[in-house]
């Protein structure tokens, strides 16, 4: 027996459309680091976050995820230390000033490796996520079909990979409409980007578990 149908997979796929095209702080996050270092930046941003979704993904198929949903403290201590990381993130763009007027591709090969672990960071870092995770991914998810764990690890993918085609588009967008702001604008754009960081750790400081 097949672990889905027909039926499940393209509901469940139509729902991950709707969900990945929503505004949210995946987007602001994309949409500033692309701004910030070009379209190629926003590329290993939206890998690391798609990373952090598949690391998701494999959590509440082992129950890891249920913590969050029982445990106050889990949820609060995970909530602050993601808010913290982003707004030291914003903090650091800000500090920066003007030190990102280079090209794109002089940017990028020095920074793509600590862009993409900050995003898999950020990802892990936002407990919603994981509670996201705990109540969307069940209603797909077939018991009587065995392996539980492997159907919630290939939703996991699939939503990543819906994900991470949204990304590519928002970054290109996103990355050739900030290429003709490089230079003297370069110490706006950072700071731009350090302003969404930092909000973006204010509103997750905010959330309840709800």
């Amino acid at each position: 027996m097949p672990l889905f149908d027909a039926h499940t997979l393209i509901a469940y796929l139509a729902a991950a459309v709707v969900l990945v095209l929503m505004p949210g702080p995946g987007t602001a996050w994309i949409a500033a680091n692309a701004a910030g270092g070009g379209m190629r930046r926003g590329v290993h941003a939206g890998l690391g976050l798609e990373t952090a979704t598949l690391l998701h993904a494999v959590a509440a198929g082992l129950g890891l995820s249920a913590l969050l949903a029982t445990s106050a403290l889990a949820f609060e201590v995970i909530k602050y230390c993601g808010a913290a990381y982003l707004i030291w993130l914003g903090i650091k763009a800000w500090r920066s000033g003007g030190d990102v007027s280079g090209t794109e591709e002089e940017a990028v090969p020095v920074s793509a490796r600590s862009v993409y672990l900050r995003s898999v960071l950020t990802g892990l870092l936002n407990p919603k996520v994981a509670l996201f995770f705990l109540a969307f991914l069940p209603q797909f998810v077939r018991p009587e079909r065995g392996m539980v764990w492997l159907q919630f690890l290939i939703l996991g993918a699939l939503l990543a990979i819906v994900g991470f085609a949204n990304d590519l588009f928002l970054s290109f967008a996103v990355g050739r409409f900030g290429s003709r702001f490089r230079g003297g604008a370069g110490r706006w754009r950072q700071r731009l980007t350090g302003t969404v960081f930092i909000a973006l750790g204010l509103r997750l400081a905010a959330q309840q578990r709800g």
